[in-house]
């Protein structure tokens, strides 16, 4: 066996040594030979949720200070850690950085980026950046300013699974492994909650039916970072879920201890940067009498208060230079920080003092205004103390939801909340840059908050977009927007279902010296931006009257037990019903207001077949029709939705897909019309999206007309009502029937009806300014007489664009040009629109050639009125046709019934006609060879006639339309 074959068949089983043998690395020794290096691979596997995680290390990323490969299932995220080397801290703080990152290739994907790369960070790369971010941070321990970077990627994504707490969990296993101190391990896991059952570690699948998303990070005993996006659950079911998620969460700790031990590295010794209490007593000398001055003062405002305390520390430095000083200079700052976090704490928790006088659970001064800008979708301004937002809806159509790249979760969001933090809201000077981590968190926190109480996609199917302006911040802007966001969608005139109002809640504690237990707590409700500063937690509480909508909890000591944290969840409530009170009083409902300078939205059916008309070659007519109105057209399946600024676009956006598109053709509608050819008996004119009708001399006016050039011309545009159909189911216009005749009364002598156009079937929301939405408007009509013939039983849809068929002008040319001086117009007379002529001679009606009409029709459902019910037809030969007229002669004959037909029809003409359609005032008659007549009931002496019974009727006149007016021989 060769060598190449012998590899080949025992590839298999070195791939399965691979798997159980750590790898070989061959190094050159100093002496010129060689020696063999084994890369030890550590793992460890433990089951969560009923699913199974490995830790793995070793294999991959041999040089960070901690690597770890976390994997469950199909998912496996790498996370590493490193730090700056060196024992000297380049910082007052910890600069710590965390990245998260999620590339294509996880998912097997190629960017669809320009240059198929990943760009900057993603919102939900930032979003899950902070999740690992919140729970780590505490755990550093106090005076490390050593910088460190934690980088997560996502290796591969199986979609089920989302990569952000499993990313967390890899995170703490890493710095466990590592040399950097840190106070873990942690666990975080991921609670759902499906037709009120807790589900652990849900699925992305089983997410989309759970009316919860709670991610809970802790350490064995202590709350550490707690986040929640729900459906106004209970503070009761919340609680539960959270004392559920502790142990489950606990169960990623002992893996990780365990993993430590086998691949963990020996911490290094860091110097940390701690004050001295030489400084820290002779600052808190200097300073803490002035300080506690102006903190029981409450009259003081936050820039106030802010410019006392820099006076003081500039009061402290001099003398500290004046003592020459050095070292307690260096450190002032941070000192002096150290002493004013001394004073608030120990007010608060021996006095129940806060820094403003209120009380602990007293929210601050609230001030409400919907509607603050007339002009948009919906805008409100909200103030709670010194903090104020501006907050703005814009609504869109479907195709302006933003598309998501990431590897889990909905492709398309249409629903967005943008939060904006510029550097005047805090009276400073700054540079707008790009994506900023905070407003990302703040507008995510916001938008999942308001998210709960949105109506369905099928009910408002459109793209809303709130952005908030924080125009003052003096603590809690995100809390403001969500009570500013809730009031601007009532303003837009959003269905949303009631209002959404949120607090944040802060603690202050004092802990053990000897055990650093808490021994004492107070819980303070809606924060001052220095109490969130001095204090323990950052407790962000959102939520309607019915429950909790969004939560988001920080903090700065490393875990606060979970009876506190659940503590917290009352005062939270009671200041949420608060602030809805006020809220309610300013605007209880969504708007129903209307105006002409509204923005207006609307939404129509048409067939896949009309919009592809409307789009054009390449999209080109649809964006045409943009750039003229200024209206903005999505379309999707079925569907086409408009938005305009007022109702003036809308008007002028709407002609134009009337002209395009089409509407449904009845009797008694107007359209607009393009002349696109003349004859001497008429016009033909295109209308309606492509349709083509016939205006007779006849209808031009109700002045008689000689010649149709002196009333119309080829191109112009005119408005025309349709007044009915042939009996070969051509349309036929008339123009004056939209005039007024000589008496100034509507001379239309159709049955009254309209036609519901585009802009009457809309399905609008408006301001868009309604608040509900408007149906589609079903304009019923009166019967139509029985001088309207009927050719069809099936309705055409709504939405669909009827396709009736007429004869077009080429057609009458050959028809003209085949005829010849037979039917000469000008010496036999007018050509009747309904296809009879007029013969001098004899005086009476003989049928022309009969016109081309559609044979079949397709049927489908309508909800409006239609005069014609159009059956399906099936097309006959002409040996089938003459072989039916023999035989009905033959048996006319034997009956002694005249034989003649209806071609050669004439007044006093008996036949034999059955009964095609019983209508109110009388019969439509089926006369032969596809003509039509009407019998009319006498009055009372109406009888009892079934569809299809043969009678024996004469002509005893013509319409003037042209149609036969048939009498009983029996009545005769």
């Amino acid at each position: 066996m060769s060598m190449a074959l012998w590899m080949r068949s025992a590839k298999p089983l070195l791939h399965t040594l691979r798997r159980h043998v750590a790898f070989r690395r061959t190094i050159s020794s100093g002496n010129g030979g060689s020696a063999t290096k084994f890369l030890e691979t550590f793992t460890e596997e433990f089951e969560i949720g009923n699913r199974l995680v490995t830790l793995e290390t070793g294999k991959i990323a041999r040089f960070a200070n901690g690597a770890v490969v976390l994997s469950m299932e199909d998912t496996k995220v790498l996370s590493t850690v490193t730090s700056s080397k060196g024992d000297t801290a380049r910082a007052d703080f910890l600069p710590l950085t965390v990245d998260y990152q999620e590339k294509q290739f996880a998912q097997g994907v190629i960017p669809t980026t320009y240059m198929r790369r990943e760009g900057a960070p993603k919102e939900r790369e930032l979003l899950c950046a902070r999740i690992i971010d919140r729970p780590i941070r505490p755990l550093f321990p106090s005076g490390f300013y050593h910088e460190v970077q934690v980088m997560a990627s996502v290796l591969s994504s199986d979609g089920k699974q989302d990569p952000d707490v499993l990313a967390a969990n890899a995170t703490s296993a890493a710095l466990m492994l590592s040399d950097i101190p840190w106070g873990g391990p942690i666990g975080m896991i991921r609670i759902g909650r499906i037709c009120g059952q807790f589900v652990v570690n849900p699925t992305m699948d089983e997410l989309s039916l759970s009316d919860l998303n709670l991610i809970y990070a802790c350490t064995k005993d202590k709350t550490l970072m707690i986040d929640v996006q729900a459906r106004e659950i209970s503070e009761k079911d919340l609680q539960a879920g959270l004392r559920l998620a502790h142990p489950e969460a606990v169960k990623y700790i002992e893996p990780q201890i365990r993993f430590a031990a086998k691949a963990g590295k020996s911490k290094k010794e860091y110097k940390l940067s701690m004050l001295s209490d030489k400084t820290l007593e002779k600052v808190s000398n200097l300073a803490e009498a002035p300080i506690i001055d102006v903190f029981t003062d409450p009259s003081y405002g936050k820039f106030e208060r802010g410019e006392a305390l820099e006076n003081i520390t500039q009061d402290v430095k001099k003398v500290l230079e004046e003592e020459e000083d050095e070292e307690s200079i260096k450190v002032l700052s941070k000192t002096v920080d150290t002493v004013r976090k001394k004073v608030v704490r120990k007010r608060i928790i021996s006095e129940g003092s806060r820094v403003d006088g209120r009380q602990l659970d007293e929210v601050r001064p609230l001030y409400c205004e919907a509607g603050y800008v007339s002009m948009l979708h919906g805008s409100a301004l909200f103030s709670r103390g010194e903090t104020q937002v501006l907050c703005t809806v814009t609504l869109g159509a479907p195709t302006d939801a933003q598309r998501l790249d990431s590897l889990v979760g909905p492709p398309l969001k249409r629903f967005m909340l943008h939060y904006s933090f510029p550097p005047f809201c805090i009276n400073e000077v700054g540079k707008r840059g790009g994506l900023n981590r905070r407003e990302v968190g703040h507008g995510t926190l916001a938008e999942k908050a308001l998210l709960a109480v949105l109506p369905p996609e099928d009910v408002f199917p459109y793209t809303v977009r709130v952005n908030s302006e924080v125009m003052a911040s003096d603590g809690s802007t995100s809390m403001a927007t969500v009570c500013g966001g809730s009031m601007a969608l009532m303003d837009a005139g959003i269905p949303v279902r009631e209002h959404v109002a949120g607090v944040s809640v802060g603690l202050v504690s004092e802990l053990d010296p000897c055990t650093g237990e808490i021994v004492d707590y107070r819980i303070l409700t809606d924060i001052l931006g220095l109490e969130d500063h001095l204090g323990d937690i950052d407790f962000k509480i959102a939520g309607t009257r019915n429950g909790v909508t969004a939560i988001q909890l920080d903090m700065k000591p490393a875990g606060i037990p979970l009876d506190i944290i659940c503590e917290c969840l009352e005062p939270a409530h009671k200041a949420r019903l608060q602030i809805i009170d006020h809220m309610e009083r300013e605007i209880k409902a969504p708007r129903t207001k209307g105006g002409i300078s509204s923005p207006r939205l609307v939404t129509l059916k048409y067939s896949n077949d009309a919009l592809r008309r409307l789009i054009g070659p390449m999209g080109s007519l649809k964006r045409k029709m943009e750039l003229e109105t200024g209206a903005r057209m999505s379309v999707g399946d079925g569907t086409l939705t408009i938005v305009a600024k007022n109702q003036s676009v809308m008007d002028k956006i709407l002609d134009k897909i009337d002209f395009i598109v089409g509407r449904e053709i009845e009797v008694g509608g107007v359209y607009k019309g393009v002349v696109t050819t003349i004859k001497e008996y008429g016009a033909f004119v295109e209308f309606n999206g492509g349709q083509q009708g016939l205006l007779h001399i006849s209808e031009l006016s109700h002045e008689p007309v000689s010649r149709i050039s002196d009333v119309v011309s080829i191109g112009q545009q005119i408005t025309l009502m349709c007044i009915g159909q042939d009996v070969h189911g051509n349309i036929k216009l008339s123009l004056k029937a939209t005039l007024r005749g000589r008496g100034g009364s509507d001379t239309n002598g159709i049955a009254e009806g309209s036609v519901a156009s585009a802009k009457e079937t809309a399905n609008i929301w408006a301001p868009v300014s309604n608040a509900s939405s408007t149906t589609q408007e079903q304009n019923s009509a009166s019967e139509l007489c029985i001088e309207k013939n009927e050719v069809a039983e099936t309705k055409p849809s709504a939405s669909q664009t009827p396709v009736i068929l007429i004869r077009s002008a080429e057609e009458c040319d050959e028809e003209e040009k085949s005829l010849g001086s037979n039917h000469n117009q000008t010496s036999n007379g007018p050509l009747i629109d309904d296809g009879l002529q007029l013969d001098h001679n004899s005086k009476s009606l003989s049928k022309s050639k009969p016109r081309k009409s559609q044979d079949t029709i397709d049927s489908a459902s309508h909800s409006g009125p239609l005069p014609y019910k159009y059956a399906k037809k099936p097309k006959l030969s002409t040996q089938k046709e003459s072989k039916s007229e023999t035989q009905r002669e033959d048996r006319n004959e034997k009956e002694g019934k005249d034989t003649s037909t209806t071609k050669d029809l004439i007044l006093g003409k008996e036949v034999t006609a059955k009964v095609y359609q019983i209508r109110a005032h009388g019969l439509v008659l089926d006369l032969g060879g596809g003509v039509r007549g009407m019998y009319r009931f006498e009055e009372d002496s109406k009888k009892n006639f079934n569809i299809g019974d043969e009678m024996r009727v004469i002509c005893s006149s013509f319409s003037s339309k042209g149609i036969p007016v048939m009498s009983s021989v029996d009545d005769n």
